[in-house]
């Protein structure tokens, strides 16, 4: 989600409403309806399905096998251990030392930075300032900027599994760039039949690219070049309990106003299950998790777990899933194998928990506090915030680095 929302007293109000309604519906929820209205032929993946039901890497491990506490490549090692944390108010980047859990430098950049972005080949920290047209390479060995690129509206930035293009979600523009890794030449455009496309991930075998449309209440099912789509998902038909009304939302105000007639959804943050059977993504509106199947595509089922469910974050052992609840200021933290909610941590005082990822060694959980001018630092094995950074005055999309993992997917460290 791009702009902050400020009506801090309407949303206190919804999310009343909100618990009342989730309160009164009791048991589990049930889907009242399949998934997409308007969808093309299935897809089929090439991961592999182990006895257990999990799904392997081509490789034949786990998913996320690469990824596991201290896994550093050794372009990663190189790397100046920093938090980058883009400030989408004032149009820069603070850094932390997340020894000293202190602001120690500032980066100017474009008008408002949205995230910052490994890319595939770990060398390069891409800044995504959506608002100013502009990409802007950051040396991680150094944490330095170079000279920002001009791109369309860069608002996320992603990669194909083998490194050959960089994909640029150019939301406003209601279409996927597809460009050059480095130089971010654009090549084509695939445009999307939705409004606010931003978030996405692959699936086991990485064939196949699921992606969020927020204003739509959509997901999208893209080959792994995004050269067409295969199948739109339309969450809008599918009744969940505990949901924000569409008019509620309008009424907050900020991003939310941009929801489209006929929405009642907003996916956010998209990233697969640490066994593979399935792609999840948060919804801010209907305040929980999506289940997707990552072989049939289908809506599997609904986990709730708190207002403005917004990002999504394997532990490092692949046990647990965290899901950041912007809007009650908590984390949920789910079983990865059964996505039951095991428990939640609470942000003394409340806050506004967003975007950002584990730590090199799993022990911390690091997320912005979106409206809070903070960064908060969970410890991920007591659920107690450790720490809170003070940083300007709209923090976003943050990256701890480095990160274990061979080659970046994107985003704030979708690491494989």
């Amino acid at each position: 989600m791009r702009a902050p929302d400020r009506r801090r007293g309407i949303i206190a109000a919804a999310c009343l409403s909100v618990l009342l309604a989730a309160c009164s519906s009791g048991a589990a929820p049930r889907l009242a309806a399949s998934t997409s209205a308007t969808s093309h032929p299935s897809v089929s993946t090439t991961g592999s399905p182990t006895p257990g039901g999990a799904i392997t890497a081509p490789d034949g491990l786990p998913v996320y096998a690469h990824v596991r506490p201290g896994d550093l490549s050794p372009v990663a090692r190189t790397a100046r251990q920093l938090v980058y944390v883009p400030d989408q108010q004032s149009g820069r980047v603070d850094i932390i030392d997340p020894h000293t859990y202190r602001v120690i430098g500032r980066i100017p950049v474009a008008a408002s930075p949205e995230h910052v972005v490994p890319s595939y080949d770990l060398r390069t920290l891409w800044v995504n300032s959506d608002a100013g047209y502009r990409l802007t390479p950051i040396d991680p060995r150094t944490g330095r900027a170079g000279t920002a690129v001009t791109v369309d509206f860069p608002y996320n930035l992603y990669f194909t599994p083998d490194g050959r293009y960089a994909l640029v979600m150019a939301e406003k523009l209601d279409r996927i760039d597809v460009r050059d890794p480095h130089t971010m030449r654009l090549i084509r455009s695939l445009r999307v039949p939705c409004a606010g496309v931003n978030h996405a991930d692959y699936n086991a075998g990485l064939t196949t690219l699921m992606v969020s449309c927020e204003f739509s209440g959509k997901l999208l099912v893209i080959d792994s070049n995004v050269t067409r789509i295969r199948k739109v998902i339309d969450l809008n038909a599918i009744r969940t309990p505990g949901a924000t009304s569409p008019q509620m939302a309008k009424r907050m105000g900020g991003p939310r106003a941009e929801l489209k007639p006929g929405a009642s959804s907003m996916p956010q943050d998209v990233r697969l299950s640490p066994n593979g059977r399935w792609l999840l993504a948060a919804d801010m509106l209907r305040n929980g998790v999506w289940v997707i199947d990552a072989r049939t595509f289908a809506v599997d089922r609904f986990v709730p777990t708190g207002f403005g469910a917004h990002g999504i974050y394997p532990s490092r052992d692949g046990t647990r899933i965290y899901v950041s609840n912007r809007d009650e200021g908590s984390v949920s933290v789910l079983d990865a194998n059964t996505l039951k909610p095991v428990a939640k941590w609470r942000i003394p005082g409340g806050g506004s928990p967003d975007m950002g990822g584990v730590s090199a060694d799993g022990t911390q959980l690091w997320l912005s506090g979106r409206y809070n001018s903070v960064v908060y630092v969970f410890d991920t094995r007591t659920g107690r915030v450790l720490h809170e950074i003070p940083v300007g005055a709209g923090p976003h999309g943050l990256l701890i680095w480095p990160q274990p993992g061979r080659f970046s997917l994107g985003h704030t460290g979708n690491m494989r």
